[in-house]
């Protein structure tokens, strides 16, 4: 299969992915809500060796299955020193079958990406960096709560190439508070003339119980509105489009098709990966599953030869067709193929969803496009909305 291929759902025995989740960051910002915790490195030595173990304890999980992709995510996975990856991907390679053109991707924060650094983990395998740049503007990485300036991205970026790396992702994010159309215009000129490989841009969400929703809620912060969002995203389509990037997602381009973003792609097309590392979630022989979440129980679990899963649900065969939709329809360019959907699930698509994609055509939101179904550029704008229609699915 080539690496680009995205026909989805996957099949039932394609290749795996594997997350690992490195839960540490120098500072938490404002309006993160994921499983992170700040100033806690002295625990990197026994984080990694319970990385190792992990590894030891679920190798046999995968039924032998070869892993196509590698993500270190977190957090802020490159606070860990060069010799955590090190030790962290040798164990992965000695005890998976790791494809030989594997895509191995590492989260980073712009600050500390030194050129001694990042050759030491290019040594270890990692192959492809994203580097969480989120804005260009001053103003908005002060109301982000960003500890890099505008510059500290150039220096890094310069720093990756000059190590070897030729696979980089930019991550951006647009409508945060007080962010105007020119702020994010200023953003859009940065990415295209830096010509990264691959970019996701994301539509800021203020979540529950993160202090971004506590200062929204006092009026601290006015949140950008979504017809202004809606304006950022339109330009974006019309901007990146104009340079002849691949919109392949919702919110990822990539420069060629073969330079998607493979590991996300696993994510897409409802296929399974490990999951390593406390709080990870992982989806593999029909189960989803989710790591515990504290670091200090998860590596208490694994020093005593325990399996640190907090909870594992089975999915059924209505979940499961539901996700495929819901995922699917995030491809922006290819959809959800009806014969890979048949393949997988046993039903044809139109046997279960007919009259929902009737509706949908009709009213313009979903279009055929030979075999696959995918959003039109209207649906785009509301693509959860249209997603929802998918839910709850009644089998014949």
């Amino acid at each position: 299969m080539e690496p680009y291929a995205v026909i989805a759902p996957a099949p039932s025995n394609a290749p795996i992915g594997i997350y690992i989740h490195v839960p540490y960051c120098s500072r938490i910002c404002p309006y993160c809500d994921f499983n992170v915790y700040a100033r806690l490195q002295s625990q990197f030595p026994d984080y990694v060796d319970a990385i190792l173990n992990e590894i030891d304890l679920v190798a046999g999980q995968q039924g032998h299955r070869e892993v196509a992709t590698v993500f270190l995510g977190g957090g802020t996975p490159s606070l860990l020193p060069s010799w955590g990856h090190e030790r962290i991907m040798d164990r992965l390679s000695r005890r998976f079958s790791i494809a030989a053109d594997a895509e191995i991707s590492m989260e980073a924060n712009p600050e500390g990406l030194e050129a001694d650094y990042l050759r030491e983990i290019r040594s270890a395998g990692i192959n492809r960096l994203s580097i969480g740049v989120q804005t260009q503007q001053a103003h908005g990485l002060k109301v982000l709560g960003r500890a890099h300036k505008p510059e500290t991205p150039i220096r890094g970026i310069a720093a990756a190439r000059e190590a070897g790396f030729d696979n980089l992702s930019l991550d951006f994010i647009f409508g945060w508070p007080g962010q105007t159309l020119d702020d994010w215009e200023r953003d859009l000129d940065f990415i295209l003339e830096t010509n990264p490989e691959h970019a996701s841009m994301y539509s800021l969400i203020i979540e529950p119980n993160t202090p971004y929703q506590t200062a929204v809620n006092r009026g601290i912060l006015v949140p950008v509105d979504d017809d202004m969002v809606s304006e950022m995203y339109e330009m974006t389509l019309e901007r990146m489009a104009t340079a002849g990037w691949d919109h392949y997602e919702i919110s990822n381009w990539a420069r060629a098709p073969e330079l998607r973003s493979r590991h996300n792609l696993i994510y897409w097309r409802n296929a399974e990966y490990i999951a390593l590392g406390p709080g990870a979630h992982g989806h593999l022989s029909g189960h989803r599953f989710h790591n515990l979440l504290l670091p200090e129980r998860y590596i208490d679990a694994v020093s005593r030869g325990e399996l640190p899963v907090a909870e594992s649900e089975e999915i059924d065969p209505a979940t499961a067709i539901a996700e495929t939709m819901m995922l699917g329809l995030r491809l922006t360019a290819d959809g959800v193929s009806s014969l890979a959907f048949e393949r997988r699930h046993g039903y044809r698509m139109t046997d279960i969803y007919g009259e929902t994609i009737a509706y949908l055509r009709e009213i313009g939101m979903l279009e055929w496009n030979e075999d696959s179904l995918r959003l039109t550029r209207a649906g785009l704008l509301i693509a959860n909305e249209v997603a929802e229609r998918f839910l709850d699915p009644v089998l014949p």
